[in-house]
């Protein structure tokens, strides 16, 4: 038995144990434009208005904020709803008096892109962590190979996801995580899942695109976290913690497949196909 086949077994045994609950290993950001004061997004009127997808913040707020505005800086609108309490003359009560009428109406504010203040960004939480050798070696290896493949962590994100389209991998910065091997891990589900394009193993066709949950997804989702949990023992990162996680999310598309355990065994074989491709840039042989 290789250890891929025990790190197979291991998942199975943990999945029997009952329910695994799965958490996302990284903290978010907030998705396009949104109050820096308040932490709240804008509505998509004001999405549409403003011109940076980030942080806005109003004078008043940024001075409560122990901030100033910079010199020349220029302020952008945003609107909101307000309401007018008038007289309906046309309307009367039981009294002969006028009824109330609310009418709403498009108040104007100004607000100042965050980064024309000087207050520090403190909207993300970070924390520093030293890259894992072993783990960036890898991912650096199977990145300068693949000529056409984008690998982007340079930059705040709320999601990890691989793009057949552009062949491009996106995942959270390292500092998004409060557990490194789990940046490493959320890097090889990914990364796995790339070599599926129609250039390597041929697992997806851009034709083909699958619908998210149905089973060829699921199947392959199912594939993409055996290669990460490999990839993640490989290079000696593994946890307690990861390995559970990795059941958890495993345990969550198997539901998808009607918990049929069988498929993780067929699964686990395109997995070990892909992290030695990963590993070698070998393809190896056909599956039976």
């Amino acid at each position: 038995m290789n250890v891929y086949e025990m790190i197979t077994n291991r998942i199975i045994e943990k999945l029997n144990q009952g329910i695994i609950p799965w958490q996302k290993g990284w903290t978010g950001v907030a998705d396009g434009a949104y109050n820096y004061y308040t932490k709240k997004p804008y509505s998509l009127l004001n999405q549409l208005m403003l011109k940076h997808q980030d942080a806005y913040i109003s004078y008043k707020q940024t001075n409560e904020l122990g901030g100033k505005v910079k010199k020349g800086a220029k302020s952008e609108k945003v609107v909101y709803w307000n309401f007018k309490v008038v007289e309906d003359t046309e309307h009367l009560d039981a009294d002969g008096n006028p009824k109330k009428k609310t009418i709403p109406f498009l108040k104007p504010h100004s607000v100042f892109w965050i980064e024309d203040t000087t207050l520090e960004r403190e909207d993300i939480k970070r924390i520093e962590h030293d890259p894992i050798k072993e783990a960036e070696d890898i991912i650096s290896g199977y990145v300068e190979r693949e000529a056409s493949l984008q690998f982007v962590n340079d930059k705040p994100s709320n999601r990890a996801y691989y793009s057949p389209l552009r062949d491009t991998v996106v995942v959270p910065m390292l500092s998004q995580f409060e557990h490194p091997e789990e940046y490493y891990s959320t890097a090889f589900h990914e990364l796995t899942h790339s070599t599926g394009a129609p250039t390597r193993l041929e697992r997806m066709r851009l034709t083909e695109l699958a619908a998210f949950g149905s089973e060829k997804y699921s199947k392959e989702e199912l594939v993409a976290e055996l290669g990460a949990a490999m990839l993640v023992n490989n290079c000696g990162i593994e946890s307690e913690r990861s390995f559970r996680n990795s059941a958890g999310y495993i345990q969550g598309w198997l539901e998808a497949l009607n918990n049929d355990q069988r498929l993780i065994v067929s699964a686990a074989s395109r997995a070990e196909k892909a992290v030695k491709y990963i590993l070698t840039g070998e393809k190896g042989s056909d599956e039976k």
